[in-house]
C-alpha cells in the first residue's frame, strides 16, 4: 500500500526532542525526511543516553525513518548547496531560537523566494512574536511557566513534572497538525506559508479545563492528584496490592449504587451526600477514606475482572513493564523492534496513526551522521559523485561523521 505523504520532502533542521518529534510523525506517514545536520556531530540528541553499542537510544526512538546530510550552513558554499535543496522541498522544519534562520540569511523571506510554494514550520518556546521571543525555553520551563505543573501532583505537595515530556512533544504533534493543514491549503492557493508554534502557546492548549474553570469560577485551579476536578470517583485507589483507576461516566448513577454495592458500601447509596456526582465531587474528601478502605481489601486484578463484567469504566495502574507488554498492545504491535546496522535492534513505540487503504508505521531505523548527503544530493540535485567530493573537499558537506561517545559513556 502507498503511504499518505509519499511525495512530501521535508528538510529537517530540528534537533533535540520538539522539532524531531514532528517530523518523525510526517516520516511514519511516508514523507521523505531529510534530517540536516551541521557536521561533524550534527544533532545533540545524538550524545544523549541511554546507549546501545554506542548508538544513543534517545536518538534512535524519534529519529527512525529518516535521512541524514551533512551541510555547514555557515559555509557559503554550503548555504547554497542548502538553497538549492530548498527549491525542491515542501517543507522546511526547524526549531531553533527565533532569529536564528534570519542571521544565517535563511529567513522565511529568503527561502520562499527560491520555493514560492515553500512551507517553513518554526517551533521555540515562546513563538516567533512577544517580549519572550528570544528567551531560551525547555520542556520544564514550558511546563512550569505554561500551568501544568500547578495542577499536577498531590493536594498540598509541590509541583511535579508529568513523566513525559509533554511541552516538547505536545509542540511536535501541533507542528505536524501545522504542516498538514498548511500542505491542504497549498492545494488550493498554490503557495506556502510560514507556520510558528509556540511552546506556551501549546500548553495552554492542554488546559482547556483548567482554564475555562478559572474564568468560569474565579477559582484558581489546584493539585488534585489523580482525582477529576468534576467528577466523583474518577481517581486511582490503591489496591492490595498496587492501584486501579475508576472513572464513573457523567450522569450514569446506575454506576454509582453498582459500584457501592460491590466495594460493599450499600450504606452509601442512598447517602443523598453523594448521591450525585457534583455533590460527590464536593464532598469528596469525606466519601475517599471510605472508598480507600474498601479497594485495599481486594487485588487490582480482582478488582478490575469483577468491574470489567460489571461494565464500571476501570483500569490497573500499569508500570511501564506492564503497558509493553498487555495483550491489547501485543495484539496490535504498538511496539516495533527496529534494527540498526551498529545500534542492534531497539523496541520502540509505533505510530498510532493506522489507516484502511494506507500504509503508515515506522519505515526504518535512524539514520548515522551524514549517511544520506551523496544519495540526496545526487537524487534531489543530480550532483555527481565528484561535485560531491570537492564539496566536502571543501568542508561545506560531509558524508560520514557523528559524536565521540567515548568522552561521553
Amino acid at each position: 500500500m502507498a503511504r499518505p505523504l509519499e511525495d512530501i520532502r521535508i528538510l529537517d533542521l530540528t534537533w533535540v526532542l520538539a522539532g524531531p518529534y514532528a517530523s518523525m510523525v510526517l516520516a511514519d506517514l511516508g514523507a521523505e525526511v531529510v534530517k540536516v545536520e551541521r557536521p561533524p556531530n550534527g544533532d545533540i540528541a545524538r550524545t544523549t543516553g541511554p546507549y546501545q553499542n554506542g548508538w544513543s537510544g534517545y536518538f534512535f526512538s524519534i529519529n527512525r525513518g529518516k535521512k541524514s546530510v551533512a551541510i555547514n550552513l555557515r559555509d557559503p558554499e554550503g548555504k547554497d548547496l542548502f538553497l538549492r535543496l530548498v527549491e525542491k522541498a515542501d517543507v522546511v522544519l526547524e526549531n531553533f531560537t527565533p532569529g536564528t534562520m534570519a542571521k544565517l540569511g535563511l529567513g522565511y523571506d529568503v527561502l520562499s523566494a527560491r520555493n514560492p510554494r515553500l512551507i517553513m514550520a518554526s517551533v521555540s518556546g515562546f513563538g516567533q512574536t512577544g517580549p519572550y521571543r528570544d528567551r531560551p525555553a525547555l520542556d520544564v520551563v514550558v511546563q512550569a511557566m505554561g500551568g501544568i505543573m500547578s495542577i499536577t501532583g498531590e493536594p498540598g505537595g509541590g509541583p511535579v513534572r508529568p513523566g513525559a515530556s509533554i511541552g516538547d512533544i505536545t509542540a511536535g504533534m501541533f507542528a505536524a497538525i501545522g504542516i498538514l493543514s498548511a500542505l491542504h491549503e497549498r492545494e488550493r492557493s498554490g503557495l506556502g506559508q510560514a507556520i510558528d508554534i509556540s511552546m506556551l502557546d501549546c500548553q495552554l492548549a492542554l488546559l482547556e479545563n483548567a482554564i475555562m474553570r478559572y474564568f468560569v469560577t474565579g477559582t484558581v485551579p489546584e493539585r488534585l492528584g489523580t482525582r477529576h476536578p468534576s467528577a466523583t470517583p474518577f481517581q486511582a485507589f490503591p489496591t492490595a496490592d498496587g492501584h486501579i483507576v475508576i472513572a464513573l461516566a457523567f450522569g450514569e448513577e446506575n454506576q454509582w449504587a453498582l459500584l457501592c454495592a460491590m466495594l460493599g458500601l450499600p450504606e452509601l447509596i442512598d447517602d443523598e451526600r453523594f448521591e450525585t456526582g457534583p455533590k460527590r465531587t464536593r464532598n469528596h474528601a469525606l466519601l475517599e477514606p471510605a472508598l480507600i478502605e474498601a479497594f485495599r481489601k481486594r487485588t487490582t486484578a480482582e478488582w478490575y475482572a469483577d468491574f470489567l463484567a460489571a461494565g464500571i469504566p476501570c483500569g490497573p495502574v500499569n508500570s511501564i513493564a506492564d503497558v509493553v507488554n498487555d495483550e491489547q498492545v501485543r495484539f496490535r504491535e504498538s511496539i516495533k523492534p527496529v534494527t540498526h546496522p551498529v545500534a542492534g535492534t531497539m523496541n520502540i513505540s509505533e505510530s498510532p496513526v493506522r489507516m484502511s487503504r494506507s500504509e503508515t508505521g515506522i519505515q526504518g531505523p535512524p539514520p548515522s551522521m551524514g549517511a544520506d548527503t551523496v544519495s540526496v544530493l545526487e537524487s534531489w540535485l543530480g550532483l555527481s559523485q565528484a561535485d560531491i567530493e570537492t564539496l566536502e573537499a571543501r568542508g561545506a558537506a560531509a558524508t560520514s561523521g557523528g559524536p565521540d561517545l567515548s568522552r561521553i559513556v
